[in-house]
């Protein structure tokens, strides 16, 4: 039997999964680089989305500890103090995510200086043909000898 309560209590969770997947479909079934990237995107948001809910601690506080006039710290251990680190992580991932995406922005100008396309098939089907006219080239200057 179905468990109502825990699907809705967890519905965050749930929508984590959603965008987690659909980044990673757009990732795998595109063919244009930017929507891959886009796809990226998505899928690390997701990520970042899901290391933030669970750093949440329900009724907890800042860990902020008062100092006395003599500088001890006073902990009130009637207090839950929730834990700052998935916070501080994703600060971190959510600056490497905007230099990773200029990094693949930039990647994928010159790639289009370079084929005059962003499409995977057809960059690949360049490649191939660019391969084949190397090897027929090499071919010839050997004097026809492999």
């Amino acid at each position: 039997m179905i468990n109502v309560d825990f699907i809705i209590g967890h519905m965050n969770y749930w929508l984590f999964i959603v965008l987690m997947m659909t980044g990673l479909y757009i990732v795998v079934a595109r063919g244009n680089l930017v929507k891959k990237i886009v796809g990226l995107n998505i899928f690390q948001t997701s990520v970042f989305m899901f290391y933030i809910s669970i750093g949440k601690v329900t009724g907890g506080t800042a860990p902020i500890y008062p100092v006395d006039s003599q500088g001890h710290i006073q902990v009130d251990p009637s207090l839950t103090y929730s834990n700052p680190l998935p916070h501080v992580l994703i600060l971190t991932a959510i600056v490497v995510g905007i230099a990773t995406t200029s990094l693949a922005l930039a990647l994928i100008i010159r790639i289009r200086e370079e084929y005059d396309t962003i499409e995977e098939d057809d960059i690949l089907k360049i490649e191939r043909e660019l391969s084949a006219q190397d090897s027929k080239a090499h071919g010839s200057a050997m004097g026809g000898r492999a």
